[in-house]
């Protein structure tokens, strides 16, 4: 392999991702809501100073990453978490051998702590900031499947009161984009086999120590930033995990 001359700059970006980078900038600053159309690819092509094609690219890959949706006859539109995006896109748990179903939500427990341990680690927060500690039990045909412990950064979901979070219309996702404008781009998720803590045990009605699946979540916004981190306990007496892939989706996904 040749070496670069000596002084040499590595190469610039492409010109298309410096186009996806300010467009990601505008809509981190809120220029586009979620829900709303962003400006046409011609509009946006001269506003950047870029082609038509080199526009293209850019908004190709947003939409590839569920940041952005295209519209036939429409338009492009920021994605919004509704009801059925997060059940195909982010919920993993089905019954065995059938289909998913959209779950239900009971909330537990609420309370403010401080940052520590892994929770403080995946969320990037020092030890000891105030978060908030969650709760949460979701059912699918009325019977707990899965027992999450939520931790939130308090910097980020300043006013979150338990009965907000209890009286949520649709998803926490949907919550933290509609209260907070945090959209959720991005899951990463780590799997293992374990058995039921005494509290786990208690939210899923089951006895202490039965086995079942732990899934270790971390939710990322806009640029890699980490807004939620999240241990789920789930039951698999009758449920499963369904990670179904495609070529050029994107890594990571999980929750409603």
């Amino acid at each position: 392999m040749r070496r670069a001359p000596a002084g040499a700059h590595p190469p610039a970006n492409p010109l298309y991702k410096e186009v996806k980078n300010r467009l990601m900038r505008g809509l981190v600053a809120g220029e586009w809501k979620p829900g709303q159309a962003i400006p046409s690819e011609w509009r946006l092509a001269g506003r950047y100073g870029v082609s038509v094609g080199t526009l293209r690219r850019a908004v190709d890959e947003l939409v590839a990453e569920k940041i952005v949706q295209r519209r036939q006859g429409s338009g492009t539109f920021v994605t919004t978490h509704t009801e059925d995006h997060q059940l195909y896109y982010f919920f993993h748990i089905v019954s065995t051998g059938g289909g998913k179903e959209a779950p239900t939500h009971e909330l537990l427990s609420f309370r403010r702590d401080r940052a520590k341990g892994e929770a403080a680690s995946q969320l990037k927060l020092e030890r000891g900031e105030p978060v908030y500690r969650i709760h949460n039990v979701l059912k699918l045909a009325d019977r707990p499947v899965i027992f999450d412990e939520i931790t939130l950064p308090v910097a980020r979901f300043p006013d979150l009161t338990k009965s907000l979070l209890a009286a949520r219309a649709g998803t926490i996702y949907g919550l933290y984009q509609a209260r907070y404008g945090i959209n959720v781009i991005r899951i990463s998720e780590r799997l293992s086999a374990a058995r039921a803590s005494s509290r786990q045990a208690a939210g899923l009605q089951l006895r202490e120590g039965e086995p079942a699946l732990i899934i270790k979540r971390v939710a990322y916004t806009y640029h890699d930033t980490p807004v939620e981190y999240r241990v789920s306990c789930v039951n698999t007496a009758q449920h499963e995990y369904l990670s179904d892939l495609w070529k050029g989706a994107p890594a990571g996904a999980a929750e409603p």
